[in-house]
């Protein structure tokens, strides 16, 4: 058994270095680690945990190759390569004098290899770098403090010098380490309690430094400034100052989270348990701060926006959502407390306009995070009792709470929020406050009854009920914000039909005069932003309808009233807006319906959806040019920006479908990047729904294949466009979003090998070498003319001699193909490989028997293109090995070179 056990372990570390050697070093890894698992000879381990710190080093894990590195070394201590991968962990790591010893020991036991004697010269004089830095590091701390705490000291400019040394040097390991040694916490703690701004923002922004990525330094820190005086911090009146303390509250969120993920075993056990206790002390702090009424408005906010990046799984691949179930158990009514606050009433919370939303998101987020039947029945009791403790015994203003808490669900949990509209009461409320004589209270029941009215559960009850007294309030009622929201709620009833031509609304004087009313309200800036905002919802349903989206991108100030809007501070409008553009692009996704069951549909007399005659491609095209002019990229730049909960990924995906089609046509997209749409396409290609990350891709490479891809993403922001272009290679991609990616990759490749080697990163080679065996062929030409520029890099060169792949022989066999444009794909491939690295002409030969007539063909071509591949290629073969140039001078290649030769016409 042991011989039996011991032959799988070698097999696997001899498919572990494959691997490596072809840049797979994440398999490779996977490889050695069950070689691990199966082998027991001390040596054979030492060697696998020695390959097992090379591959860390190459995924730029550095802790793991240190401590793979150790255990090498730990079975033999003369184990140069060991010692020599072990130094750049630490050097990555920050830990120069420990590398410096390890790269002394590599020289002592080889003291002629080059490669050691420079690593540790430049290690060297990067330590002398830094004992200098070091040592002037001391006294300027020490400086820095002196000058930002020292009242009488008037020189502002000075100050500020002081305040940007401070936080520059934070982020640095060793400056950030410098400050906390020195007494730096208290410091720091004295300038937050100066409470003057600028010098708050000075220690908070330094204090982000000192917890970045660090969990130890983290947690003496909220052990000295404690939790309630950061949290009264983020309370404050000033919005900066507010925003600085929520940032670096996220900051000490992920570091202690950090902690426990590492799954720590025996004696660290202790430090995760106090991780956990840090983490739920900080979340106490921030659920009292949200019910806290001397907290200011934005305060609310980002509490509520960091509970919502901080509380919920960030992936369903974590089993644990304890930290959910806590949060609901001690803070759900405290949340409640928010969502039912009604602006301008007696001793109400402050909160801004976007409050609402963020607590719906909050809420949202807790509801899904939730595994099981029994945690969700929890969730629904809590809200409930919620509802009739205020709706039982408190008069109207207890039971307008509890309707604002029915509308907050909605918005939200939509779950929660049906069944606490079935509680008893709660819709005849609803309808009687409709009707109410004071403009507030019938505010509150507009608005919850045109939420309610989205759920389809009530909506036929509402149907029944509601329709003919929203017509009534939109007929009668003397207040603008009141019709305004009464006719969304008529458009979300009516829009049942859909994109559908023929299911005509039944809100009387039709679709057109709703949309006209919406467009004038939208434009009228004496009503007030949070009462326009409802103007665009009605668009956002009323749009569906091909003539209304006609008549809006006519109205160019309409539109530009929306774009205001968008860009204003109220970002609970964005989902309208995006959804208002979506359907004026067309950029939804359009059910073709199955021919057969048309006519079967015809026969039965069945109602059948039709498309509206201005939905055509010409008109889509006409309307997507006017939102251009009128400035929709800026528009779309600046919701993307907005760093709001309102801003959910299924909004990021309508953003992302507007893109795609405005950059459509090649002479639009030049227009688009110049407004910023490049910029603003990257984030939303990196996160959000499947879809929208796809379209946004996919936009990225439109913009990619037309434009010069250097002045489109400058600087360092075209290496982030690389892995959105490599995530159009998947499978289940589309074959057009296949070609677009190649297209676009291929535009990259031949820039810098900088970029060539994002790309190799990015895993893309494989796929690119897939899609050259595609039957589509196009697709095939685009992975060939791909190849051709990713084969200017050193790595690529070296695959195409890898032992058992066919990719040369595929490359030979291409150069003699019919399509023409796939032969100068893969003879320029030829061409350049056999000049950049020469051996590949000795194996020209063995690859296949035909590649002398291939050859010959691409040297008696008409086209001159090839004739002039075809001639790089034997002059490389023939400069690069006698038996391969004996070889070419026995066929006819010298009679046909000698003919060509004298060829006047093609120099």
């Amino acid at each position: 058994a042991g011989a039996h056990w011991q032959v799988t372990a070698e097999q696997l570390r001899a498919r572990g270095n494959a691997l490596f050697q072809a840049g797979d070093h994440g398999a490779a890894l996977a490889a050695y680690t069950e070689a691990l698992s199966l082998s027991d000879a001390a040596s054979e381990r030492a060697v696998l945990h020695r390959n097992r710190a090379a591959c860390y080093l190459k995924l730029e894990d550095y802790t793991k190759a240190e401590a793979d590195a150790t255990k090498a070394i730990e079975a033999d201590g003369r184990d140069v390569k060991a010692l020599f991968r072990r130094s750049q962990a630490l050097q990555q790591l920050g830990r120069l004098d420990q590398a410096v010893s390890d790269l002394q020991r590599c020289v002592s036991l080889e003291p002629r290899n080059k490669a050691f004697q420079e690593a540790l010269r430049a290690l060297g004089s990067s330590m002398h770098e830094k004992m200098k830095a070091m040592s002037c590091t001391d006294s300027k701390v020490e400086q820095m403090f002196q000058i930002l705490l020292d009242l009488d000291e008037k020189d502002a400019d000075k100050k500020q010098k002081a305040a940007q040394n401070l936080i520059v040097l934070a982020r640095e390991e060793a400056g950030a380490e410098k400050i906390f040694q020195s007494d730096g916490v208290r410091l720091l703690m004295q300038l937050l309690d100066t409470a003057k701004a600028d010098l708050m923002l000075a220690a908070l922004r330094t204090l982000v430094g000192l917890c970045s990525g660090h969990r130890s330094r983290t947690a003496a820190i909220l052990a000295e400034l404690g939790a309630p005086r950061l949290a009264a911090v983020l309370g404050v009146e000033h919005e900066q100052v507010s925003l600085a303390a929520c940032n670096l509250l996220h900051v000490m969120f992920d570091s202690l989270k950090e902690g426990l993920q590492k799954d720590f075993r025996g004696k660290e056990d202790a430090v995760v348990l106090d991780s956990s206790r840090d983490l739920k002390l900080l979340i106490k702090h921030l659920l009292e701060l949200l019910v806290l009424e001397g907290a200011s408005a934005h305060g609310r906010d980002n509490a509520l926006n960091l509970l919502i990046k901080v509380v919920p799984r960030k992936s369903p691949k974590e089993t644990n959502n304890s930290l959910s179930l806590w949060v609901i158990d001690q803070g759900l009514k405290k949340i409640l407390e928010v969502g039912s606050t009604v602006c301008g009433s007696l001793g109400s919370l402050p909160v801004t306009e976007n409050t609402r939303m963020s607590t719906s998101v909050l809420l949202s987020k807790l509801y899904e995070d939730l595994k099981c039947d029994a945690e969700r029945e929890n969730f629904h009791h809590l809200c409930e009792d919620y509802v009739r403790s205020w709706f039982e015994g408190h008069e109207l203003p207890g039971k307008l709470r509890a309707i604002q808490t029915v509308s907050c669900l909605l918005q939200g949990p939509s779950d929660a929020g049906n069944r606490v509209l079935e509680l008893e009461g709660i819709m005849e409320s609803v309808l009687s406050l409709c009707a109410s004589v004071s403009e507030a209270h019938q505010l509150v029941a507009v608005e919850a009854l045109i939420h309610a009215a989205d759920k389809a559960k009530r909506a036929s009850f509402i149907t029944a009920n509601g329709v003919n007294l929203l017509k009534e309030i939109y007929k009668h009622s003397e207040r603008d914000s009141i019709r305004i929201r009464a006719l969304v709620g008529l458009c979300k009833l009516g829009s049942a039909g859909g994109t559908d031509f023929s299911m005509k609304q039944f809100a009387e004087g039709s679709t057109m005069k709703l949309a006209k009313q919406c467009r004038k309200w939208l434009c009228n800036e004496a009503i007030d932003a949070g009462t326009r905002r409802w103007a665009v919802e009605g668009l956002a349903y009323l749009t569906f309808d091909a003539d209304v989206k006609e008549e809006f991108v006519e109205d160019k100030a309409a539109m530009q009233a929306m774009f205001h809007l968008a860009k204003s501070e109220d970002r609970s409008v964005l989902y309208a807006v995006a959804s208002t553009l979506v359907n004026c692009t067309n950029s939804y996704d359009h059910e073709e319906p199955d021919p057969q069951m048309l006519e079967l549909a015809k026969y039965a007399k069945q109602h059948i959806p039709e498309q509206h005659p201005k939905d055509k491609p010409e008109f889509v095209k006409r309307r997507v040019r006017k939102l251009l002019m009128a400035g929709v990229v800026s528009a779309l730049a600046c919701m993307v920006k907005s760093e709001n909960p309102a801003l959910t990924n299924s909004c990021r995906e309508l953003i992302s479908r507007v893109f795609l089609a405005l950059v459509e046509e090649a002479e639009d997209r030049g227009g688009v990047v110049a407004q910023g749409g490049g910029k603003a396409l990257i984030p939303l290609s990196l996160e959000g729904t499947e879809v929208g990350q796809t379209k946004a891709a996919q936009a990225l490479a439109k913009i990619t294949i037309t434009s010069n891809p250097e002045m489109a993403f400058p600087g360092e922001r075209i290496y982030e466009v690389v892995r959105p272009l490599v995530s159009l290679l998947h499978l289940q991609r589309t074959g057009l979003e296949n070609f677009e990616g190649l297209m676009a990759l291929t535009n990259l490749a031949g820039i810098s090998e900088r970029l060539r080697q994002k790309i190799l990163k990015e895993r893309a080679v494989p796929m690119i070498e897939g899609y050259m065996f595609e039957e589509h062929e196009l697709i095939r030409l685009a992975a060939t003319e791909c190849m051709c520029n990713m084969a200017m890099s050193k790595e690529v060169q070296e695959m195409f001699l890898a032992e058992g792949s066919d990719r040369l022989k595929l490359m030979v066999l291409y150069s003699g193909e019919e399509d023409e444009k796939l032969r100068r794909a893969a003879s320029g491939t030829l061409a350049m490989l056999t000049a950049l690295h020469p051996p590949i002409c000795k194996r020209i030969p063995q690859v296949t028997v035909h590649w002398l007539e291939i050859l010959q063909a691409l040297l008696l071509s008409p086209s001159a293109e090839l004739q002039h591949r075809g001639a790089v290629v034997v002059m490389n073969m023939m400069a690069a090995a006698r038996e391969v140039a004996e070889q070419l001078i026995a066929s006819e290649m010298l009679e046909i070179l000698s003919v060509l030769a004298k060829d006047k016409d093609k120099p």
